[in-house]
C-alpha cells in the first residue's frame, strides 16, 4: 500500500462476507460444480477440505479450478461427495457465525475492557490506519496471547475487508481459544460505519 492508494471513498470496498443463509447461489452448488464455482460461493471451502480431508494443503493433494467436486472426491480415495459437500456447507455456516458486525464490536469494547483486537494486515497497512488499542499480529503478540493463561478472553481478528481473518481465527481456535471472532468487513467496514475519520484504502 502506498499513500496514493489511500482513498476515503473506495466505492464497493468493504463488502461483507456471506451471511451463511441459504440462497440461490449456494443451492446451485453440487457434485458437478467446478472447484472454482465452489470457492466463489463458499470462500472457506479450501480450509474446510484441508481441515477434515487434508485436501489442498500440498502439491500432491492440490486441485484444479475447473475440475468438479465429484472428480476431486474420486481421486482422493473415492470420498462420498455428498458428505464432502455437506461438510463444506456446514463449515461455511460456522465461519459466518464467527463474524461480528462493527456496531456490535464497538458496543462490546465499551462494555468489556478485556476484549483484545489483533490486526493481521501488513505492518505498512497497520501503521497507515488502525483501530485504537489494536495490536499488530507478530510472534511476540501471538506468544503473549497463547501464554496469558486464559482461553476464554475475547479476541477479535481484524483484517482489511473481512476476507482473510478467518485463517488467523481458525489458528487460535485450533489452539484452544474459545472466544474468537472476526470483524465483518474488516477495518474498511469499521471506517465506513464507526470511525469515519479513518481513511479507507485499496491495496494494489
Amino acid at each position: 500500500m502506498t499513500p496514493d492508494t489511500i482513498d476515503r471513498n473506495p466505492g464497493s470496498a468493504g463488502v461483507s462476507p456471506p451471511s451463511g443463509k441459504p440462497d440461490a447461489a449456494t443451492q446451485k452448488i453440487g457434485p458437478q460444480s467446478a472447484i472454482r464455482e465452489v470457492l466463489e460461493v463458499f470462500p472457506g471451502a479450501q480450509r474446510a477440505l484441508f481441515r477434515r480431508y487434508h485436501i489442498g494443503g500440498c502439491s500432491n493433494c492440490s486441485f484444479q479450478p475447473e475440475e468438479t467436486l465429484r472428480q476431486l472426491c474420486e481421486r482422493n480415495g473415492n470420498l462420498n461427495v455428498v458428505e464432502v459437500l455437506e461438510h463444506i456447507k456446514s463449515s461455511h455456516e460456522q465461519d459466518a457465525s464467527i463474524f461480528i458486525r462493527p456496531a456490535e464490536l464497538a458496543d462490546w469494547i465499551k462494555r468489556d475492557t478485556s476484549v483484545r483486537l489483533v490486526d493481521v494486515r501488513s505492518r505498512e497497512e497497520f501503521e497507515a490506519v488502525h483501530i485504537g488499542g489494536s495490536l499488530l499480529l507478530s510472534q511476540d503478540v501471538m506468544q503473549q496471547i497463547m501464554g496469558d493463561g486464559s482461553n476464554t478472553r475475547p479476541l477479535v481478528i481484524i483484517d482489511h475487508q473481512g476476507k482473510h481473518g478467518l485463517d488467523a481465527a481458525a489458528y487460535f481456535m485450533g489452539h484452544g481459544l474459545k472466544n474468537v471472532r472476526c470483524l465483518r468487513g474488516g477495518i474498511d467496514a469499521w471506517a465506513h460505519e464507526i470511525d469515519k475519520d479513518l481513511p479507507r484504502y485499496r491495496v494494489g
